[in-house]
């Protein structure tokens, strides 16, 4: 198998850091230059269907793009430990969680860095206007993750999992515009600290 990366782009770390925390080291890693545009040429969208990263090349030839999508087919080839939930109750507590991480907090950050930043205003019409309304979202869940936090040693329970993966990669990539979340979500900075202290947090960079 081929992994399609992009190391300073936030989806492929997400599954960069999955394989760490599995201890995958049977993928081939081929690295896509986004800002020299290689994820538009021909060659490339004739592989992967579309201009993104990160994308899996299956050894019959399949490609799987969106991150979530790889780490789920990760998740099932390399079953431990386990990221996506053990049971019915457990994989829909997770998979809620995922979701909302990504779309209240994850994708809203992204979107303030790339509208922020301002060497990505080569692949982005920027706005200072959606930079500002994407912070006040992200800001606004991370008050929810608190509460969540002081409750919880991870956002779903007691252990790790991929909705961990997915809030910390999207907080992490706004230290391209040097971002901290607000210090009065204290428990949100504890479970910040935890996620960067963990062994995968350094393979996933």
């Amino acid at each position: 198998m081929k992994l399609y990366d992009s190391l300073r782009a936030p989806n492929p770390r997400r599954v960069r850091w999955v394989m760490a925390e599995k201890g995958v080291t049977d993928i081939e890693i081929v690295q896509v230059g986004i800002m020299a545009g290689e994820h538009r040429t021909p060659e490339y969208r004739a592989r992967v269907g579309l201009p993104h990263v990160p994308a899996l090349e299956l050894d019959d030839g399949t490609c799987i793009s969106e991150s979530l999508a790889i780490c789920r087919y990760l998740e099932a080839l390399y079953p431990e430990p386990n990221l996506f939930g053990r049971d019915a109750k457990d994989q829909a507590l997770v998979e809620m969680w995922t979701r909302r991480c990504e779309f209240y907090m994850a994708n809203p950050m992204m979107l303030v860095v790339r509208h922020s930043l301002p060497a990505l205003a080569a692949l982005e019409a920027q706005s200072p206007e959606v930079a500002e309304m994407n912070r006040t979202t992200a800001e606004k869940f991370m008050r929810t993750l608190d509460r969540r936090l002081a409750e919880h040693e991870w956002i779903v329970g007691d252990r790790f999992t991929i909705a961990d993966i997915v809030a910390v990669v999207g907080l992490e990539f706004a230290r391209l515009i040097r971002y901290r979340p607000p210090e009065e979500h204290a428990q949100l900075g504890r479970w910040l600290g935890a996620c960067r202290a963990r062994p995968a947090a350094q393979a996933g960079m």
